[in-house]
């Protein structure tokens, strides 16, 4: 089927932050679109608004009936949906076309100028802010974004369909679907085991990714990592690079070079070196669609981030509340060292939502490491997400390896109480499930504070 020929879409997980964007996109280019999820959530009650019939219940009478012609069809699905979902199966074996999210993504992208962000990190900001810097110079492109750009307050971004801007996710080897002309790999941790195995089959996934690139294609890597390509880091020998940085009122300025230019006086306001190492390989990417280094370097101050990526959700002179999507031990790490930056010698409570029975188990150890430099932690129970428990694994089990000197392990019904008790001088939340959806009832709590 080609995607001109499709008349209708249905998504199976239309919630979802990866698809919610495509349904955004179809919708935007007229085709008729519908879904099921398994709960309500922000981001559904915008696609209903915005005129997307979706339920919430595995129920074939609730498929609207013009999606039961196979005729001009295209059902997408995550493979976070089980196999014994009944409508998949429905759809299944009734001779619709059924493809997975990351397939449908290679077919809308394969004949645009695409620029495919990759690495186990730092995916959702990086792309973001290429976006950005892409839609600031004029250049005509489309953005599938896994999160919710606080530029544009959307995770889809139509300018035009010459270049395309998207997430390349290892997770269900799901990059394998893309054809880039420029990537890049922030970085290659191991996670996804459950999936994966082992850390070196991850490894040798990302590189067979490499050999997706078109003809010509340019890669991107940051400095350190096994691979073939431009390079790019901070105070190092790579061929885009950051050097003399400053700090000041909390923005950082600095010094870019590339291979054939000097920027002074750049200025990014997000927090953390990775930050800025996201921000720097954006840069390098945005040059290949021919934009002007100095428009670059000024669109590079404006970008505002990404909903959940250490986002300021209150921030003055007696207190501050920082949520972010961590839920791997380097991400906590990179939490943990842009807070000790930007503010020092503060009292910071940390509250975190572990993501994954397995992913638990797996990092454990990393875990624990990771949390024992917050002085001050709140553990939740584990979102299980797709997964059903493992037995020995819980809170509990994580809990007992933090060494931290102030733990515990609470309901998210407690979490106002104990943040009001402990009263902080710095407030993070960290984590990949449904911690998010009480970071606003944390802000209308506190907003006294602000």
């Amino acid at each position: 089927m080609k995607l001109e020929q499709i008349h209708r879409v249905y998504f199976i997980g239309i919630g979802g932050i990866g698809m919610s964007a495509l349904a955004r996109y179809f919708a935007f280019i007229n085709k008729t679109v519908a879904g099921y999820d398994k709960t309500a959530s922000p981001l559904t009650q915008e696609l209903s608004n915005s005129g997307i019939a979706i339920h919430y219940k595995d129920d074939l009478e609730q498929i609207p009936s013009e999606f039961k012609n196979p005729e001009n069809t295209l059902i997408v699905y995550t493979p976070a949906v089980p196999s014994y979902h009944s409508e998949y199966q429905y759809f299944l074996t009734n001779g619709f076309v059924i493809k997975k999210r990351s397939e449908v993504l290679g077919l809308i992208t394969k004949d645009s100028f695409c620029f495919a962000v990759a690495g186990t990190h730092g995916k959702t900001t990086t792309s973001s802010i290429l976006a950005h810097l892409l839609k600031e110079t004029g250049v005509k492109m489309t953005a599938f974004l896994g999160g919710i750009s606080e530029d544009f307050n959307s995770n889809f971004l139509l300018e035009g369909t010459e270049y395309s801007v998207v997430e390349a996710d290892e997770f269900d080897r799901s990059f394998m679907q893309l054809t880039p002309n420029v990537a890049c790999i922030t970085s290659m941790d191991a996670d996804h085991l459950d999936i994966y195995g082992d850390a070196q089959e991850l490894e040798r996934t990302f590189v067979d990714f490499t050999k997706r690139l078109k003809p010509n294609g340019k890669l991107f890597v940051r400095n350190g990592l096994p691979l073939e390509g431009l390079t790019y880091g901070i105070e190092d020998d790579s061929d885009y690079c950051i050097r003399n940085i400053k700090i000041e009122h909390g923005t950082y300025i600095f010094d870019l070079e590339t291979p054939d230019l000097k920027l002074e006086g750049v200025e990014f306001n997000k927090p953390g070196r990775h930050n800025l190492l996201n921000g720097l390989v954006a840069f390098a990417m945005a040059m290949q669609a021919g934009s002007p280094p100095h428009r670059l370097a000024e669109a590079l101050s404006t970008f505002k981030g990404v909903q959940r990526r250490f986002s300021y959700k209150i921030k003055n002179e007696d207190f501050i509340f920082i949520d972010d999507y961590a839920h791997h031990p380097t991400e906590i790490n990179a939490v943990f060292d842009a807070i000790s930056e930007m503010h020092p010698n503060k009292k910071v409570l940390a509250i975190f939502q572990p993501h994954l029975f397995s992913r638990t188990r797996d990092f454990a150890d990393d875990f624990a490491k990771s949390l024992s430099q917050f002085e001050n932690i709140l553990l939740l129970d584990i979102y299980p997400a797709r997964e059903e428990p493992i037995v020995g694994i819980d809170a509990q089990w994580l809990l007992e390896k933090i060494t931290a000197g102030n733990k515990k392990l609470i309901s998210k019904e407690q979490i106002i109480s104990e943040i009001k008790i402990q009263n902080p001088d710095v407030l993070v939340t960290m984590g990949a499930g449904d911690i998010g959806l009480e970071v606003m009832k944390i802000k209308n709590e506190l907003s006294y504070v602000d």
